[in-house]
C-alpha cells in the first residue's frame, strides 16, 4: 500500500535518474567523439512531459497546486468556500477532460501508426503514460480537496 501512496514519487525519481544518465551520456559522447546521440532529444522531451505530469500529481497530493488566493482572501468566509468549491469542481472537470483527451491521443496514435522522428518508435509509446498521469493528478487533487486546507 505504501508504494501506491508514493507511486508518483517513485516514477519521478526513476525518470529523473534515467534522464540525468541519458543527458550525461550524450554530453560525454558529444565531447569525446564530436558526435551526438540523436535520439536523446526525443527521449528527454518525452521524459520532461512525464516528469511534469507526475510532478503535478505530487503537488496535488500535497495540496500545493498553483492557486491565486488574492481575491478569495478578500471574500467573506461563506463566499470564499463557495468560490473554492467551484474552483475545485472546475479543476476536476479539467483533469477529467485531460485524461479523456490523452486517452483519445493514444488511441489516435495507435490507429494511425504514427512513429517518432528520431528512433522510429510507435509514438503512442511516449503518450501511453499521460492518461495514467492525469488520472493520478485527478485522484490526488480530489484526495487533497477532501482532506481540506488545514490537513
Amino acid at each position: 500500500m505504501r508504494l501506491l501512496d508514493q507511486f508518483e514519487k517513485a516514477v519521478c525519481a526513476v525518470l529523473l535518474l534515467a534522464m540525468t544518465g541519458l543527458g550525461f551520456a550524450n554530453v560525454v559522447v558529444r565531447y569525446g567523439t564530436n558526435h551526438s546521440l540523436a535520439a536523446t532529444e526525443e527521449l528527454l522531451t518525452g521524459g520532461f512531459v512525464l516528469l511534469t505530469v507526475f510532478g503535478a500529481a505530487i503537488a496535488a497530493r500535497r495540496g500545493q497546486h498553483l492557486a491565486v488566493e488574492l481575491i478569495t482572501d478578500l471574500l467573506p468566509a461563506a463566499l470564499r468556500r463557495a468560490v473554492i468549491v467551484l474552483a475545485t469542481l472546475l479543476s476536476v472537470a479539467l483533469l477529467a477532460a485531460s485524461v479523456w483527451f490523452c486517452w483519445q491521443l493514444v488511441l489516435n496514435q495507435m490507429g494511425t501508426g504514427m512513429r517518432s522522428y528520431g528512433l522510429g518508435l510507435p509514438l503512442w509509446w511516449y503518450s501511453a503514460a499521460l492518461p495514467l498521469g492525469f488520472a493520478l493528478v485527478l485522484i490526488r487533487f480530489v484526495q487533497a480537496a477532501l482532506r481540506g486546507p488545514d490537513a
